[in-house]
C-alpha cells in the first residue's frame, strides 16, 4: 500500500515519522505502558489556572474503589454550574486521567465546569463490563454528589477522546436504558465504536489508518476488551440499533483517522434516530493529532471543542 504522509497537514508530517508504538502484543504491552507513563510530563500547578484539583476514590459494590481526578473551577460564577464526566483514550489498554491533566484544567478554567476523569480498570486484566462498570459508578456519584459539588444535575455531559469517547459512547446508551442518571451531552472525539474496524472481512478505506493507531493495534486491543464477551451494544457502540433518546452530540474525526468511516456512520445513524449531532472532519488530520499543539489543526481543534462543550452543558 502506498504511504498517505502526503495527505498529512504540512505541520503534522512529524506524525508519519515518530511513532513511538510499532507493535502491541501481550508481551510489551507492560513495556509499552510505562514508556508512555515516562514520556509524560509533570501534572501542571493547579493554581496557576485557579482549580483545585483532588485525588478520589469512590465505592463500588463487589469491585475495586474508582480512582478518578476531580476538578473544581475556584471561581465559580454560577450557584449550580455544568459538570463534565471525561473519559482519557489509550485503546481500552493504556492510559491514565493524568494524561489529560492540562486539558481538563484548562476547560474546568474555561468553562467554569467540574470535571471528573476516570481512571477506569485496562483490559486484557479486565476486560468489559469492568471499564464501563468503573465509568458508570463515577456518572452515579457525580448525579449523587451534585449539590455537594455545586452541579445542575440536569447540566451533566461526558466525553473522551479514542477509547475514551467509546467509552463516553456506551455510557451514554448504559446510562439511557438504566434510566436513573441523566446526560445532557457527550462529546466524541473520533472515538472507538465498532470492534470490525480493520478486521479482515472490514479494511475499510486504504487511505486510512496507518499514523499512530493501526487495523492490527485496532484489533488486538478490541479483542483484549471484549475477550469472551458477546460483541454487542454497548460495549461496541458501533453495533448499536436504536439510537433514540441518546443525548445531543459532538463528533469530531479526522481524514486520515482508521475510525473515520465509523465516526460518520454513528453520527449519521444519530440524525437518522432524531438526535442532534455536530459531526466535524478535519482533512489532513490523523489519530492523536493534538499532540502536535502548536499546529494550526490542534489550536482550531482546541477552540471548536472547547465551545461545543460550552454550549452543550447550557442544558
Amino acid at each position: 500500500m502506498k504511504s498517505t504522509k502526503h495527505l498529512l497537514h504540512p505541520e503534522l508530517q512529524v506524525m508519519a515519522e515518530a511513532s513511538i508504538i510499532t507493535e502491541i502484543n501481550d508481551e510489551n504491552l507492560q513495556g509499552i505502558r510505562e514508556t508512555l507513563d515516562g514520556l509524560r510530563p509533570p501534572l501542571e500547578d493547579e493554581k496557576s489556572f485557579n482549580v483545585t484539583r483532588k485525588e478520589i476514590f469512590i465505592p463500588q459494590d463487589n469491585a475495586p474503589d474508582v480512582r478518578c481526578l476531580l476538578y473544581i473551577p475556584d471561581d465559580r460564577k454560577e450557584a449550580s454550574g455544568p459538570g463534565y464526566l471525561h473519559i482519557h483514550g489509550g485503546g481500552y489498554i493504556i492510559g491514565s486521567p493524568e494524561g489529560s491533566d492540562t486539558q481538563n484544567l484548562l476547560l474546568s478554567y474555561e468553562i467554569g465546569a467540574v470535571i471528573i476523569s476516570v481512571d477506569y480498570r485496562l483490559a486484557p486484566e479486565n476486560p468489559i463490563p469492568a471499564p464501563l462498570d468503573d465509568c458508570y459508578a463515577a456518572l452515579g456519584w457525580f448525579h449523587e454528589n451534585s449539590e455537594e459539588l455545586g452541579i445542575d444535575r440536569a447540566r451533566i455531559g461526558i466525553g473522551g477522546e479514542s477509547a475514551g469517547g467509546g467509552l463516553a459512547a456506551a455510557l451514554a446508551i448504559k446510562a439511557r436504558d438504566e434510566g436513573k442518571y441523566q446526560v445532557c451531552w457527550q462529546s466524541l472525539t473520533y472515538p472507538m465504536l465498532d470492534d470490525r474496524t480493520g478486521d479482515n472481512k472490514n479494511p475499510g478505506d486504504p487511505l486510512v489508518g496507518e499514523f499512530v493507531w493501526t487495523r492490527e493495534f485496532n484489533q488486538y486491543a478490541w479483542n483484549c476488551y471484549l475477550a469472551d464477551a458477546k460483541r454487542e451494544a454497548p460495549q461496541a457502540p458501533g453495533r448499536l440499533e436504536d439510537f433514540k433518546g441518546l443525548p445531543p452530540t459532538w463528533m469530531f474525526t479526522a481524514s486520515l483517522d482508521l475510525f473515520r468511516d465509523e465516526n460518520i456512520d454513528y453520527a449519521q445513524r444519530l440524525m437518522s434516530a432524531g438526535v442532534s449531532c455536530d459531526l466535524v472532519v478535519y482533512p489532513g488530520a490523523c489519530h492523536a493529532f493534538q499532540q502536535i499543539e502548536t499546529s494550526e489543526l490542534a489550536q482550531r481543534f482546541r477552540e471548536d471543542f472547547t465551545a461545543a462543550l460550552k454550549r452543550g452543558l447550557r442544558g
